[in-house]
């Protein structure tokens, strides 16, 4: 068994959050998630996942506390 994980291909997939996770190319990429056109072994793909993946946040998290930074620096700024 450990030699099929070995040569196993991978997809890295994204969902609409930004967060990346790998999947095995011979199964249906689940919904909400789509392939960002690097494929390649395990290794490799974390590889590229560990390299663009730099903020865990989750999308939503990093835009609201953007906001709310933007926020209290607008109503900051006047006093």
């Amino acid at each position: 068994m450990e030699q099929d994980q070995a040569i196993q291909t991978f997809d890295v997939v994204i969902n609409d959050e930004e967060q990346y996770s790998i999947w095995p190319v011979d199964r249906p990429i689940p919904a909400g998630w789509r392939a960002v056109d690097v494929r390649g072994t395990e290794e490799s793909c974390l590889a590229y996942i560990e390299e663009h993946w730099t903020d865990m946040r989750p999308r939503s998290v990093r835009l609201a506390m953007q906001a709310s930074e933007s926020a209290s620096e607008s109503s900051g700024s006047g006093a």
